[in-house]
């Protein structure tokens, strides 16, 4: 393209970033609560952020599970969002977004009793998170 194999290098990798960067945003566009769930899902995100280091910790579940929610601590911790907060809407809700994706897999593949178990608010707010769960 440029002539220099750096440059042309370079923008490859750019290239790519984007394009990766494109299927994600998408990816969690189509993901996202339906509805009036996102604003749910917003309201109840400190209970569940709770629900989910307690769920990490419990030895019960199979290690996929655990390992799931570990990873998706550390991306919640890195203050680098897969969409910056200035995009209107997703850039506040991306975080809900994802934790309700890997919440769904972890009711799928634990069930709903140890969710129960480990839910630390009140019962409105487990009712939010059963559909977010996908379970109503």
């Amino acid at each position: 393209m440029t002539g220099s194999f750096w440059w042309d290098l370079l923008i490859g990798i750019a290239i790519a970033l984007l394009a990766t960067w494109l299927v994600l945003v998408i990816a969690l566009v189509v993901a996202r609560p339906r509805g009036g769930l996102l604003k749910e899902a917003l309201r109840v995100l400190p209970d569940v952020l709770r629900l989910v280091r307690r769920l990490a910790a419990d030895q019960e579940l199979p290690r996929g599970v655990r390992v799931r929610l570990w990873l998706l601590l550390v991306y919640l911790a890195i203050p680098i969002d897969l969409i910056p907060d200035f995009i209107p809407v997703l850039g506040y809700a991306d975080d809900a977004i994802i934790v309700t994706a890997v919440l769904r897999g972890v009711v799928k593949r634990a069930g709903l009793d140890a969710v129960r178990k480990h839910w630390p608010g009140s019962d409105d707010g487990f009712a939010v998170v059963v559909r977010l769960a996908g379970l109503s």
